[in-house]
């Protein structure tokens, strides 16, 4: 074997023996290896492969109502610590009128493991962009990646799904991965349920449920609201 092959050969190796990152909580820093990230992201609880396409309902208390589409597209970007991740766009209309328009950035650790590395996000009004607020991207301004799906959720499992200090700040714990959700677009079983939370706003909170295969289906804000997100369809990319 030629010396430049094996070389290669052990990089790999040593790539893919490292071990990987622990699920973050809080604020505390992490360092990751982009050597361990793909764009290619696979999690059973959350499938991105390009050209997925999730549209889902959501229903405030008096009665408005939003569609999210939420598309996994085939741009990827370089973050500023590093990791190459993959653009997802979710768009909000009402009323066929743009209310919100946002570039996720997702990657996946060799564990499994889908790491959220920041947003870009635009409000609008009248057709005009009123607020970015929530914006972040890991590496930037102390902002750090989080978890947004484990690769093994055990019931009771905490991690941090994003931190920019008193912008983003998102929790999440596991609370069951054997749940039945019915939803406009079926019924599925054995599904991962989890309960979010916020220090910003102290007082929301959260259940999201996401089934394997699929990925996101219901949403339901127990505390500090009570809107609920329902997924209508999905198209999963070719």
């Amino acid at each position: 074997m030629p010396a430049t092959s094996l070389i290669a050969g052990l990089s790999l190796l040593a790539a893919l023996a490292a071990p990987p990152p622990e699920l973050p909580r809080g604020g505390e820093p992490v360092t990751l290896d982009p050597a361990q990230f793909t764009t290619r992201i696979d999690n059973p609880y959350w499938p991105m492969r390009p050209g997925t396409r999730w549209v889902t309902r959501e229903t405030e208390p008096d009665g408005t109502r939003q569609k999210v589409v939420v598309r996994v597209t085939h741009r990827t970007k370089r973050i500023a610590n590093g990791v190459t991740a993959r653009v997802v766009r979710d768009t909000v209309t009402e009323r066929g009128r743009k209310v919100e328009d946002t570039r996720d950035w997702y990657a996946q650790d060799a564990a499994g493991n889908v790491w959220y590395l920041g947003e870009r996000t635009k409000e609008y009004e009248h057709g005009r962009v009123v607020s970015t607020e929530g914006s972040f991207e890991a590496g930037v301004d102390g902002a750090q990646a989080g978890v947004v799906v484990p690769a093994d959720p055990v019931p009771g499992m905490h991690y941090r799904q994003e931190h920019y200090a008193g912008h983003a700040e998102d929790r999440a714990s596991v609370v069951s991965v054997d749940e039945q959700v019915t939803v406009p677009a079926g019924h599925y079983p054995h599904v991962l349920f989890t309960r979010e939370t916020n220090p910003l706003e102290p007082r929301a909170v959260e259940y999201k449920f996401l089934a394997r295969g699929v990925g996101p289906v219901l949403a339901i804000e127990i505390s500090g609201g009570s809107a609920r997100e329902e997924l209508l369809r999905m198209r999963r990319g070719a």
